[in-house]
C-alpha cells in the first residue's frame, strides 16, 4: 500500500462556500464549524459557507477560517477510513498538521491560529508591505534580486514553493525594487499576491515575539506521525522544537520544496491535499512529478478520491 501524506493548505485557498456541502452531509464536518463558532464567538461558519467575500479574505478570518474548513475535511476523511502516514502543512496549514498528528486539539490549534491571525492583520498598515510570486527564476537568482533590491527596503524570498517558483515578501518600495529586477533577470511572470501584509519576513519578527508568549500556555505533545515543518523542511518530533519552529515560521521562509523532497525520499509517494483549495495539488506535482496526487475538499472532490481508492462514498 502507498505510504499517503496528507498535505494542509494555507491562506489564499479560501472560497465562499467552502465545507457548507460536506457540513450538510456528514454531522462529523458540522460538529467541528460548531466547535469553531463556539470557541471564536462569531458564525465562522456562516462566513465560510455564505461570505461575504472581502469579510473572508482579512487575515483574521482567513486563517481560522482555511483550519476549520481542513479539519472538517480531515474529520470525514477518518469516518471514510482514508488515513495517513505523515503530514505537512503550507505556512498556516501547518497548525492544520499539528491537528492531523495529534500534536494540538482543534480548539487550542483554533485558538492559537485565531491570535495569530489577529496579530498578523495588524502588524503593518495596509499598502505598507506585501508579497509577490515570481515565476521562472531558480532561487539563487531570487536571492540575488533581493539582496540587491534590499538597498531600496527590506525584501526577501519567503516562500521556496517549486521549481522556479519562490514568493518574495517585504516593503512596498523593497518589492517595487525587486519585481523590476526580476523582469530584469529574466522572470516569466511577476506577479503581487492579495495578502495584507510581508509575511515570513522579517518584517513578522514582533507577531512572533507576542506569538511567543501566547502559545506557551498551551500543551504541545509528540506527533503521533511523522511531521514535517516549514522552518527546516525536515521531520520534527520534540514538542518545544515544535513550539519553537511555530514562532519562527511568521518571520521565515516556507521550505516547501526542501518539504517535499525529503518526504519523497522517505519513500512517500501519495500526496493528498486535505481543505480548500488546489494550490499544494499544482506544487507537489512540479516538485515530484512521478507522485500520485489527490484533492479533498468538499462533496464532488471526496467522491472522486474515494472512487480512486475503490471505495463507497
Amino acid at each position: 500500500m502507498d505510504k499517503r501524506v496528507f498535505l494542509f493548505p494555507g491562506q489564499g485557498s479560501q472560497y465562499v462556500g467552502m465545507g457548507a456541502d460536506l457540513a450538510r452531509n456528514y454531522p462529523s464536518a458540522r460538529n467541528v464549524f460548531d466547535e469553531a463558532d463556539r470557541v471564536l464567538g462569531f458564525p465562522l461558519s456562516q462566513l465560510c459557507f455564505e461570505g461575504p467575500s472581502g469579510q473572508l479574505s482579512r487575515t483574521k478570518y482567513t486563517q481560522p477560517a482555511v483550519l476549520t474548513t481542513s479539519i472538517a475535511v480531515l474529520e470525514v476523511l477518518k469516518e471514510k477510513g482514508i488515513a495517513c502516514h505523515a503530514v505537512a502543512g503550507h505556512s498556516l496549514g501547518e497548525y492544520s498538521a499539528l491537528v492531523a498528528a495529534g500534536v494540538l486539539s482543534f480548539t487550542d490549534a483554533l485558538k492559537i491560529v485565531q491570535r495569530r491571525a489577529e496579530l498578523m492583520d495588524d502588524a503593518m498598515p495596509p499598502g505598507q508591505g506585501g508579497m509577490v510570486a515570481v515565476l521562472g527564476l531558480d532561487r539563487e537568482k531570487v536571492e540575488e534580486v533581493c539582496r540587491v533590491a534590499s538597498a531600496k527596503g527590506i525584501v526577501q524570498p519567503a516562500n521556496y514553493n517549486a521549481p522556479g517558483q519562490v514568493v518574495i515578501s517585504g516593503t512596498r518600495e523593497g518589492l517595487a525594487e525587486a519585481a523590476g529586477l526580476a523582469r530584469q533577470a529574466g522572470a516569466r511572470r511577476v506577479i503581487p499576491l492579495p495578502v495584507s501584509g510581508p509575511f515570513h519576513s522579517s518584517l513578522m519578527q514582533k507577531v512572533g515575539e507576542a506569538l511567543k508568549e501566547y502559545i506557551k500556555n498551551f500543551n504541545f505533545k509528540e506527533p503521533d506521525i511523522p511531521l514535517v515543518m516549514n522552518v527546516t523542511g525536515d521531520y520534527v518530533s520534540d514538542p518545544e522544537r515544535i513550539q519553537d519552529y511555530l514562532i519562527e515560521q511568521v518571520s521565515s521562509p516556507v521550505c516547501w520544496e526542501q518539504a517535499m523532497n525529503k518526504l519523497s525520499s522517505d519513500g512517500f509517494i501519495h500526496f493528498t491535499e486535505v481543505g480548500p483549495g488546489q494550490v499544494l495539488s499544482g506544487l507537489v506535482k512540479r516538485i515530484i512529478p512521478n507522485c500520485k496526487v489527490s484533492q479533498v475538499g468538499d462533496q464532488a472532490s471526496l467522491e472522486k478520491m474515494l472512487a480512486q481508492d475503490g471505495r463507497t462514498v
